[in-house]
C-alpha cells in the first residue's frame, strides 16, 4: 500500500469509512461468514464431537506439557505432567455416559440466570420495568433527553428484551415529537441497549451467567477457584455512565448531523398515528410504591450486612469478602425485582391473585426454552474440555508463546477485547461466544498472571462494543424492521453505517476506561476482585 493511501485511510472519518469500498466488502464477508456457521446449539454439539475425537488423537501421540502450577499447588498433578486425555476408548465412553445428566445439571450459570430471571419475570410482567423505562425518558428535557435514551437503554438490559421491544421504538417517537431525526433516537437507544450491553447500575442475568462459565473455566488451573456474580460490579457501574456520554457525543455530534433532517415522507407508517404512551398517574403511584419497597429491602440488607457480626457476613472473618451474602447475591437479585414487581402490580392492578404471580414467573421461563437448550450442550462442551486437559495444555503452550514473544504486558488485553469484539461479528451470543473461549483463554492469561476477574470484564467490552454491527446480533431484524417504518428504504449496509461511529467510538473510549481503571489506578473491578493472579 502506498504512502498516500494509507495516510487517506488514516484521515477517514467514522461516516467515510461506513461510505467506502473496502469497509462494505468487509462487512459482507463477516454476514457470508456468519451464515455459513450453523445455530449456537447445533455449533456447541459439533464441539463436543470435535473435542472426543481431538482428543484421541492427541492422546494417541501423548501430547503433554509441564505443569506451570508450584509444587504442592492445589490441583497440580503428581508428576509435573499435563497430559491430553483421550476420551475415544472405554474409560472415556463411561466417563461421559455416567456424568452427561450432571454436567447439566450442575452447570453454574443455569440455576442462577433461572432464579434471577424467576424475579425479573415478576417485575416486567407487573409493568415495573416499561413504566419505569417511560418515567425515567419521556418528559425529558431536549438537552438531556439523548444521554436519558442512551442512560436508559444501558439499565434496561437487567431485564433481557426489554429495551429492544420497548425502548428503542419509543427513542425514535420520542426524537420525531422533538422534531429531530427518529434514525438518531433508534441509534441512540440502540446505542445504550446493544453497544452497552455488560454495563450497568444493578447485578442482571448476564452476570451469574458469564461468573459461572468463568469460574468453571478458572479451575483448569486453580480447582478452588470462586468467581462471583459480584466480580465486574464496580467497572461496570462506573461504565454506565461513560458508555452514556459516549453514546450521546456520538449522537448528537456524528449521527444525527449524518442524517440531517428528517422528511415524514421517507416513512413508510403514518407517523401521525404514532403517539408515545405517557405514564398515567395509577403507574407513578404504583412507582412510588415499588421505590418505597426497593428503599425497605436496601435498609433490611443493609442490617444484614454492614454492622459488625452481622449474619450475611462471613462466619469465619466477619468481613463481606466470601460471606454468604456474595455467594448468594443471585437470591437478593431474585428479591429486589419481584418484591417491587410484586407490590407495584397490586398497586396498579396486573398482580390481583397468587395465579398473576406464577403466570409471570413461568412466562419467564417459557422464554428460556431456547437457553436452556444451548445449556445443555455447552455444558457437556465445557466439561469434555476439562476432562481431557486441552484447555489446559493449549493455555500453557499459549501463555509458553505469549511470553517467549514478551507480549505479557497490560497490551494483551488491547488485542484480546479486539479479538472478542471480531468474534462477536459472527457468533452473537454472549453465553455462547464465552462458554468456546473462556476454556482457553481464561487459563491462559491466568497463566500470564492476570486474576479470571479482569479477564472477564476484559470480555464483556469486546463481547459489547461489535454488537451494533453485525447481522448475527438476535435482535437486529427487529432493529431494522423498527427502522424501517421511519425510512422505508432501510437496509442492512445502512443501518450498519449508521451504528459504526458508536462501535468505534465505544471500543476506543470503553478500552482506554479499562486500561485507566485497572492498570492506570489500580482499582478492583469488582468488590473482593483480584488484578493479578497469584497460584
Amino acid at each position: 500500500m502506498s504512502t498516500n493511501s494509507r495516510e487517506a485511510m488514516a484521515s477517514e472519518t467514522p461516516e467515510d469509512i461506513a461510505k467506502s469500498g473496502w469497509f462494505v466488502r468487509f462487512l459482507n464477508l463477516v454476514e457470508r461468514l456468519g451464515n455459513l456457521l450453523p445455530h449456537p446449539i447445533t455449533l456447541f454439539a459439533m464441539f463436543c464431537v470435535a473435542v472426543v475425537l481431538l482428543s484421541g488423537i492427541l492422546g494417541y501421540f501423548e501430547l503433554s506439557v509441564t505443569d506451570p502450577r508450584p509444587e504442592g499447588a492445589s490441583g497440580r498433578s503428581a508428576d509435573g505432567i499435563i497430559s491430553v486425555v483421550s476420551l475415544m476408548n472405554a474409560e472415556g465412553l463411561r466417563l461421559i455416559v455416567s456424568n452427561l445428566v450432571t454436567n447439566f445439571t450442575g452447570f453454574t450459570p443455569l440455576g442462577t440466570v433461572l432464579v434471577a430471571l424467576l424475579g425479573v419475570g415478576i417485575a416486567e410482567r407487573s409493568g415495573l420495568l416499561s413504566a419505569a423505562m417511560r418515567a425515567l425518558v419521556i418528559g425529558r428535557s431536549r438537552r438531556l433527553v439523548t444521554v436519558t435514551i442512551v442512560f436508559a437503554g444501558i439499565v434496561s438490559n437487567t431485564a433481557s428484551e426489554l429495551g429492544y421491544v420497548v425502548l428503542i421504538p419509543m427513542a425514535a417517537m420520542i426524537f420525531h415529537s422533538l422534531g429531530r431525526h427518529p434514525l438518531a433516537g433508534l441509534a441512540a437507544a440502540f446505542a445504550g441497549v446493544s453497544g452497552g450491553y455488560s454495563a450497568n447500575l444493578l447485578l442482571g442475568t448476564i452476570d451469574p451467567l458469564l461468573s459461572g462459565i468463568t469460574e468453571a473455566a478458572a479451575r483448569m488451573i486453580d480447582p478452588e477457584y470462586v468467581v462471583g456474580p459480584e466480580v465486574n460490579w464496580y467497572f461496570m457501574f462506573a461504565s454506565t455512565f461513560v458508555v452514556s456520554f459516549m453514546g450521546a457525543w456520538v449522537t448528537e455530534k456524528i449521527v444525527e448531523p449524518k442524517l440531517g433532517k428528517y422528511d415524514p415522507s421517507e416513512a413508510s407508517v403514518d407517523l401521525d398515528g404514532q403517539a408515545m404512551e405517557q405514564v398515567t398517574d395509577i403507574e407513578r403511584h404504583g412507582l412510588k410504591m415499588a421505590g418505597l419497597a426497593v428503599l425497605v429491602l436496601g435498609v433490611i440488607l443493609a442490617l444484614t450486612v454492614v454492622p459488625e457480626g452481622a449474619p450475611l457476613r462471613h462466619p469465619d472473618t466477619g468481613l463481606v469478602a466470601g460471606s454468604p451474602f456474595l455467594k448468594g447475591i443471585v437470591v437478593f437479585i431474585f428479591i429486589c425485582f419481584a418484591i417491587p414487581g410484586l407490590v407495584y402490580g397490586k398497586v396498579v392492578g396486573t398482580m390481583k391473585k397468587d395465579t398473576d404471580v406464577i403466570n409471570a414467573m413461568s412466562h419467564s421461563m417459557g422464554t428460556m426454552g431456547m437457553y436452556i437448550v444451548l445449556v445443555f450442550f455447552a455444558s457437556q462442551f465445557v466439561a469434555f474440555f476439562k476432562w481431557t486437559n486441552l484447555g489446559a495444555v493449549l493455555a500453557v503452550m499459549g501463555a509458553d508463546a505469549l511470553s517467549a514473544i514478551g507480549l505479557t504486558g497490560p497490551l494483551l488485553f488491547l488485542l484480546f477485547i479486539a479479538m472478542c469484539g471480531f468474534i462477536n461479528l459472527m457468533l452473537g451470543s454472549a453465553s455462547a461466544q464465552w462458554a468456546v473461549t473462556a476454556p482457553i483463554f481464561v487459563p491462559m492469561l491466568m497463566l500470564v498472571g492476570y486474576a479470571p476477574e479482569t479477564i472477564q470484564a476484559a470480555y464483556r467490552i469486546g463481547d459489547s462494543v461489535t454488537n451494533l454491527i453485525t447481522p448475527m446480533m438476535s435482535y437486529f431484524g427487529l432493529i431494522l424492521a423498527v427502522a424501517c417504518r421511519y425510512k422505508k428504504d432501510m437496509g442492512i449496509g445502512t443501518l450498519v453505517a449508521t451504528m459504526l461511529p458508536y462501535t468505534l467510538v465505544f471500543f476506543v473510549g470503553w478500552t482506554s476506561f479499562f486500561f485507566l481503571w485497572v492498570f492506570g489506578f489500580g482499582l478492583p473491578v469488582g468488590p473482593g476482585a483480584a488484578t493479578y493472579y497469584t497460584p
